[in-house]
């Protein structure tokens, strides 16, 4: 006697002088001794798929080269093997037409920016057309969107020069702090005039090695009218 054993991720497909007859579940099967019974395994595990760089222009007429990968499984085995030829073909081509279908309604600034937002769509665009061929999508990821090498270097000026606004930004709260502490000092020196002696007094102080010229506008006639001191 002849056995066959389904594993628990597999599926058996039963055929019988060539007729398709059922699915079978796992477990172990015997297949006769006239050959007349063939049974077909099917791996139902998820796998995976990728679609190389696919050069497509977006909404705004710019060729730019878009990739992604996607998980699947087989719902359905009878179909998947019966209702097609290769339904790995089959699948790789629904990917690329629905890849080739979003690109081209984006324009190049959001697919550059935010190039994940495709990805339900091509989930939903290709959900009905691989249903009907006994596979189910269980996930999409468009992983690169390369530009040509002038547009690349156009889009790094464009992010620099946005970094560099983005720093002045950050930079103006503290010279705008700064203007406003100058402009009370000012208001204060203007109106106690006393306080910028004594903010000279603070600065010979804290200096070493330097030479200062003070007037002494209240000293005596008699006196020297400047003096000069080395600290």
């Amino acid at each position: 006697m002849r056995y066959i054993t389904v594993f628990e991720y597999e599926r058996g497909l039963k055929y019988v002088e060539g007729r398709f007859k059922q699915v079978l579940p796992p477990g172990r099967y015997w297949l006769g001794w006239w050959g007349k019974t063939t049974i077909l395994k099917v791996d139902i595990r998820p796998q995976y798929i990728a679609v190389p760089g696919q050069a497509i222009l977006t909404a705004d007429g710019v060729g730019v080269k878009v990739s992604l990968t996607a998980v699947y499984e087989i719902a359905d085995p009878a179909q998947a093997i019966n209702g097609v030829a290769s339904y790995y073909q089959a699948l790789y081509l629904t990917l690329q037409n629905a890849l080739r279908d979003g690109v081209a309604a984006i324009a190049i600034d959001d697919l550059v920016s935010n190039s994940a937002q495709l990805n339900p769509v091509l989930l939903a665009a290709c959900g009905e057309p691989l249903a009907s061929l006994g596979l189910r999508l269980i996930s999409v990821n468009v992983k690169d969107v390369m530009l040509p090498g002038d547009l690349k270097r156009l889009y790094a000026q464009v992010i620099q020069a946005r970094q560099e606004g983005l720093a002045q930004l950050e930079r103006a709260p503290g010279e705008t702090a700064a203007l406003r502490s100058l402009a009370n000092a000012a208001r204060l020196a203007n109106d106690n005039p006393a306080l910028l002696k004594l903010r000279l007094l603070q600065a010979l102080e804290q200096s070493q090695g330097n030479q200062f010229t003070i007037g002494l506008s209240a000293a005596p006639a008699s006196e020297a009218s400047e003096t000069s001191e080395i600290l």
